[in-house]
């Protein structure tokens, strides 16, 4: 690929509308593909531009009309470029006007070449104008992606390579410092590799100490190993193979984990009195409960305390009649509520009372900076995920606020906390309209870098989630979706973002992804990045890796010991 061989000329266009580049007659239209990155050379400033549609045209309607034969080869020649054409159309993201004049590299090339010493010299700016008529466009170079996106060496920044370009090798970067300060969210359809992405980027937090996760492991994905896609099974190492040192597994299924050869994950069990009624709100669907039964429960809390459930569960019919004849409660509602509670029997990590306190043994690994993943194994259905995830998530926010208060009163570094990166799946069952008032990540999503917490959410319906919620997503990494209403929603409150539809729309089904927001400085569409045994020797604690198994073994009992075990 030549690069400084211009591809076309901008012909018409508009800031609002973008830019309309016919090409050259030597420039194959089926080279350009939507979502390629771009660059138009204007007379003064260099633009970054996304391509977002390819058409075909013709000067007369007489060729329409009367085509040329297949096989007439010669007269196709003679029409390409002047009465047969390609189209392709532009969105600009991104500016760069040197200070000083631009210095061409020699005579014979027509791209104007603005060096820069480092990343710091060079500053991009908003698009707030277009290029001029017949402006050449050219393919980007190696030096225009990293002007842009940087390069993972970086001393200036903390940057993290999560995939390429469509038709080129170079890295694209996030900057993790900017993604770990908001929300962010990673969107698509089923099939489309939703949890390699969100491996990747939590690989990538833990390896340049972006922040501590708290991963909630819905599939037991994220810990130890996960299944690989195809039709040889195969498996990835998780994060607990590639940081061993760095990533502690508890696990709310521990017969499940062992099955699993994960050998040092901790336990985890919630009590009954660490459920609130609003957790129960959250799952009113999953166990059925009735608007009137909610009311009875918020009674039966503000008698018994946080003993309320353990109280209830032990009740007689003369019990629940007297408690009604005092305290105005429904006996209809109360004994429905009583009997619906009972299913929570069947979740194994639920137990009347837990003398060890689990949600403060994960703070410890928090505050230690160690990440935490908590595995569900069986327990996965929705009902088990989500009252646990809200349970111990609303805990782990509480003691932030504490700390973060503290260090704002303060103002001593010493009592800064950790940055913390919660990650949930299936998350529009917690940041629906309808619920996301009562749950803890609806809070998180709004109060945002205020109290050091942020969401990583990961999902395949992001029309599900609120509007005010999708709004807060700073970052959003989207591989394919079909659904209008769900792409609809990947472009809540970003400026341009109908441009953008038809190159989420035209994603291949695998390894490819759209991202845009606050930590890349324009969208771009990436081929992600492997996950192989090469990312495992780039990213991976490799000192670890190589240890003998028996010091590896002797080094985690160790570990064990030092949280109490």
């Amino acid at each position: 690929m030549d690069l400084e061989k211009p591809l076309g000329s901008v012909i018409q266009g508009s800031l609002s509308q973008g830019l309309e580049v016919r090409l050259h007659p030597d420039v194959s239209v089926e080279e350009m593909r939507v979502g390629k990155f771009l660059v138009v050379q204007g007379t003064r400033s260099r633009f970054f531009c996304m391509l977002t549609d390819v058409s075909l045209g013709t000067s007369s309607q007489r060729i329409i009309a009367n085509p040329p034969e297949p096989t007439n080869l010669f007269l196709q020649e003679v029409l390409a470029g002047s009465g047969t054409y390609g189209t392709i159309e532009l969105s600009p993201m991104l500016m760069f006007t040197p200070t000083e004049k631009p210095v061409a590299k020699k005579k014979s090339s027509k791209l104007a070449s603005f060096e820069a010493s480092s990343s710091e010299a060079i500053e991009l700016l908003p698009v707030k104008t277009i290029p001029s008529h017949f402006s050449q466009v050219y393919d980007a170079s190696d030096r225009d992606f990293r002007a842009v996106f940087g390069w993972e060496d970086d001393p200036h920044r903390r940057n993290f390579a999560i995939g390429q370009p469509i038709d080129m090798e170079v890295p694209i970067c996030l900057d993790l410092d900017r993604f770990v300060e908001r929300s962010n969210g990673v969107f698509g359809k089923s099939g489309t590799g939703k949890s390699f992405l969100t491996r990747l980027l939590l690989a990538g937090i833990v390896r340049k100490q972006a922040a501590v996760n708290l991963i909630f492991d819905m599939h037991s994905e994220y810990g130890w190993e996960a299944t690989r896609e195809g039709k040889q099974f195969s498996t990835v190492k998780g994060l607990r193979q590639l940081f061993p040192g760095q990533v502690q597994i508890f696990t709310l299924d521990p017969d499940s984990t062992k099955r699993r050869g994960v050998r040092d994950a901790q336990e985890l069990y919630v009590s009954y009195d660490q459920i609130d009624v609003e957790d129960l709100m959250l799952v009113r669907g999953e166990l059925n409960l009735s608007e009137a039964a909610l009311e009875n429960a918020i009674i039966l809390r503000n008698e018994f305390g946080k003993a309320w459930i353990n109280r209830l569960l032990a009740m007689s019919n003369g019990e629940i009649q007297e408690f009604c004849e005092t305290k105005m409660g429904s006996k209809s509602s109360i004994m429905a509520l009583q009997r619906k509670l009972n299913r929570l029997d069947e979740l194994k990590y639920i137990r009347n009372t837990c003398p060890h306190n689990y949600v403060g043994q994960i703070l410890e690994c928090i505050e230690g900076g160690k990440h935490v993943v908590i595995e569900f194994g069986s327990q996965s259905n929705l009902l088990s995920y989500m009252l646990a995830t809200n349970i111990i998530a609303r805990r782990i926010h509480h003691a932030y606020v504490r700390k973060a208060e503290q260090f704002l009163q303060t103002k001593d570094v010493s009592d800064r906390p950790q940055h913390l990166v919660i990650t949930i799946e299936e998350a529009h069952r917690f940041l629906d309209p309808a619920t996301v008032g009562q749950t803890i990540f609806g809070t998180i999503a709004r109060e945002m870098r205020k109290y050091f917490v942020t969401l990583l959410v990961v999902d395949q319906r992001p029309s599900g989630i609120d509007n005010e919620v999708m709004s807060q997503i700073g970052t959003r990494i989207t591989a394919l979706l079909n659904d209008d209403k769900d792409i609809d929603a990947i472009f809540t409150g970003v400026s341009g973002g109908q441009s953008l539809r038809s190159v989420l729309a035209k994603l291949d089904s695998k390894q490819q992804a759209l991202i845009l927001g606050h930590a890349v400085p324009m969208p771009v569409v990436i081929r992600t990045r492997p996950y192989d045994d090469t990312f495992y020797r780039e990213i991976g604690d490799i000192a670890w890796e190589e240890m003998p198994d028996v010091e590896v073994f002797r080094a985690a009992e160790s570990a064990k010991a030092d949280l109490g075990f």
